[in-house]
């Protein structure tokens, strides 16, 4: 049964078609965790959980960098917003899942102003955490490619991270970046 005709009905003189079975006690108990999270996701203060969901965001868009967001960049991202201070592991795991769907459907488009959103909320430390959150995400398969490294510059500036910031990220995630490997293979070191 597809959702149009879950929602409206089937269209006129045509029988309803196969009822879909009641919820069973296990997808019912799913059902109450997955409102518990929300719940809670919703209890945050307005400003912290747009923070968040920018933030979260902010991640997938480096992670979608290169086309695709592999499960190692996912869990990395859900250990970024799930690290000290942050969201429960079950909170950022829907978090995750969100902000990369909504990356891949509205990336072009979200992407200037949901880095701003964050801009305007967070503080500098915060700014430059993401951004080092962004490099971790983007290294998940030990090599940082021309593109990731084109969205890790835009995000660093839509922050507005210092450029000595930047350059000291860079330096600590130097070996994974795909040019530096390719120039390390082309003298054989």
């Amino acid at each position: 049964m597809s959702f149009f005709t879950r929602l409206f009905g089937p269209p006129a003189g045509q029988a309803a078609g196969p009822v879909e079975p009641p919820a069973t006690p296990e997808s019912a108990a799913e059902t109450a965790t997955v409102r518990k999270i929300v719940a809670k996701l919703e209890s945050l203060p307005a400003e912290r959980a747009r923070l968040v969901a920018s933030a979260a965001y902010i991640l997938a868009r480096a992670a979608e960098s290169d086309m695709a967001i592999s499960d190692e960049e996912t869990g990395l991202m859900e250990q970024v917003l799930a690290g000290p201070g942050g969201l429960g592991e079950a909170e950022a795991v829907i978090v995750v899942e969100i902000a990369k769907q909504q990356a891949r459907l509205f990336g072009s488009t979200e992407d200037y102003l949901v880095t701003r959103e964050f801009l305007r909320l967070a503080t500098p430390a915060e700014r430059l955490a993401i951004l080092r959150g962004c490099f971790l995400v983007t290294a998940a398969d030990d090599s940082i490619g021309a593109s990731e490294s084109a969205t890790l510059n835009q995000i660093a500036s839509e922050l507005q991270v210092p450029a000595e910031d930047l350059a000291t990220l860079r330096a600590e995630f130097g070996d994974r970046l795909s040019v530096v490997q390719a120039m390390r293979a082309a003298r054989g070191t």
